[in-house]
């Protein structure tokens, strides 16, 4: 009898490439916000220094 969640798991040999996919997702993600921070930073900088309370 197999369970359904049995279907969806990744077999032992493919567990690795998914840690790998994720690890390379993540560090995707990382990267193109790093990239936003650095290209937006200083208008977003300027933007609160001219505000007043």
């Amino acid at each position: 009898m197999t369970l359904p969640l049995d279907d969806l798991l990744a077999h032992p040999s493919e567990r690795g490439a998914t840690a790998v996919e994720y690890a390379l997702l993540v560090s995707l993600i990382a990267a193109v916000i790093v990239g936003v921070v650095i290209a937006f930073g200083g208008d977003v900088v300027s933007l609160f220094s001219t505000v007043d309370f």
